[in-house]
């Protein structure tokens, strides 16, 4: 990988040495990995089940994983700070989730008719995210893929704005303006819409007006400019540039502006429910949308999702006007996974130990960038955290394009050879387990210690 490294302080040069040492060691240790991923190719487009687990150096192919730690087919023991892309805040093989799937297994496993689980999930969902009505999908995508369609059908209108950047799955109506390249990207005050790849089509892409992150002004400009615009979908943190905070009353913000305009807001929570706190960002940040989207993290390491609402809109679903279904919706296995994690794993005891860990983190990680005098930043937010390439906070998407991701790549390898998971990529998101101890989260501080010193070192 190229290290044209642009960050005071650091040496080009030094940087190319560690991270060719760094790939080196990497790829001695997963030759298995390597060997399959080559005979995966085969069979299956860039040799993964998804393209987001093609990345470089190699895919890294898991064999088991137990409580905080993975292992994968080459041996290698990892503390796992990747979850799944934060869906194992249960940790693996959680005792009780185990539990709950195979007593609900041996009773079958699927009948495409509801279950009593569905009610007491769809009761506890409604508690915590303050949503009366419920639901249920098969992941995140499937989720804002229906909140498109009800809000759409809710008011008539077509048009969505969504958030420069975000990502909210891969269907076409919001695969739009995620991670644009620079020259295609277009001017701050009004972002271009651009397809995320191929196959996208155009009259698609064109119902999407994109704002950048924690702007009201173009949030307003959008709605003087259009008078057909169904609903604005925001991740009220933004996770897949690292974490990236709402500003103070941003998130009200732009509920009154949807609201003032007879729109609609649409939170995707698929990474932030359950993760931040009981009732994920809605409840962190004191703003009730219209419409959230679970998914990852309420499902206990099984395929999920839910889509909750307000009654009036979720009545446009009870009268028929717009279809909500799905063969797997509601599974039996699903429902009891998630049963378990809500109600037995997810306590308030839990989110006592994702605070205690992550001021472990935050402390730690804090101390070592001022010791070596790093233009970086931490944030946790309980299960939830990253270090941020940067010395000033990134509020938007260009903000974080200020970031040379050089530098979180070699953190990422250095993680990688000295036995921590993280996800793939340069982000340097992270999500903690009920099972993590504080001596995981210290294995990451040392690792970070180890990184720092060799970077710095002269």
């Amino acid at each position: 990988m190229a290290t044209d490294v642009k960050i005071a302080g650091i040496d080009p040069r030094r940087m190319a040495e560690l991270t060719k040492r760094e790939e080196e060691a990497f790829l001695a240790k997963r030759r298995m990995s390597r060997e399959l991923w080559q005979e995966a190719t085969k069979t299956m487009p860039r040799g993964v089940p998804s393209s987001f687990q093609d990345t470089p150096p190699q895919p890294v192919f898991i064999d088991r994983g137990q409580g905080s730690h993975v292992w994968d087919v080459d041996g290698n023991e990892y503390v796992d700070f990747h979850n799944g892309f934060g869906v194992m805040v249960v940790g693996h093989a959680h005792p009780a989730v185990v539990k709950a799937v195979t007593e609900r297994m041996a009773r079958g496993s699927h009948f495409a008719q509801p279950v009593a689980g569905d009610v007491a999930v769809a009761a506890e969902l409604s508690r915590r995210f303050s949503q009366p009505q419920w639901r249920f999908t098969n992941s995140g995508t499937e989720s804002t893929l229906d909140s498109v369609r009800l809000a759409r059908g809710f008011t008539g209108r077509e048009r969505l704005v969504k958030i420069e950047a975000s990502y909210h799955g891969h269907h076409d109506s919001l695969m739009v303006s995620v991670e644009p390249a620079r020259e295609l990207m277009g001017p701050v005050e009004q972002p271009n819409s651009v397809p995320f790849c191929e196959g996208i089509p155009r009259a698609t892409v064109d119902l999407v007006t994109v704002v950048p992150f924690n702007d009201l002004d173009a949030l307003e400009r959008a709605f003087a400019t259009h008078d057909d615009i169904a609903a604005v979908v925001v991740e009220p943190v933004m996770m897949n540039l690292g974490i990236v905070l709402p500003d103070d009353g941003y998130l009200a913000g732009a509920r009154d502006i949807a609201h003032r305009h007879n729109a609609l807001l649409i939170f995707d929570e698929v990474k932030t429910g359950v993760t931040i706190a009981p009732g994920g960002a809605s409840e962190r940040f004191g703003v009730t949308p219209d419409i959230v989207c679970l998914a990852k993290a309420i499902g206990g390491g099984l395929p999920c999702g839910a889509i909750g609402g307000r009654e009036d809109v979720m009545a446009v679903i009870t009268d028929g006007r717009v279809a909500q279904m799905g063969t797997f919706n509601g599974n039996p296995l699903t429902t009891a996974a998630s049963q378990a994690t809500l109600l037995e794993v997810l306590t308030p005891a839990a989110y006592s130990h994702f605070d205690a860990l992550a001021e472990e983190l935050q402390g730690g990680l804090d101390r070592v960038i001022a010791d070596h005098d790093l233009p970086f930043h931490v944030l946790t937010l309980a299960a939830r955290g990253c270090v941020t390439y940067r010395k000033d906070r990134v509020r938007n998407y260009r903000d974080y394009l200020d970031i040379d991701k050089a530098v979180p790549y070699l953190s990422w390898l250095y993680q990688s050879n000295r036995g921590v998971l993280m996800a793939p990529g340069a982000e340097e998101n992270w999500t903690l387990s009920v099972q993590h101890s504080e001596q995981d989260v210290r294995r990451y501080v040392d690792n970070f210690k180890e990184f720092a010193r060799d970077l710095t070192a002269s």
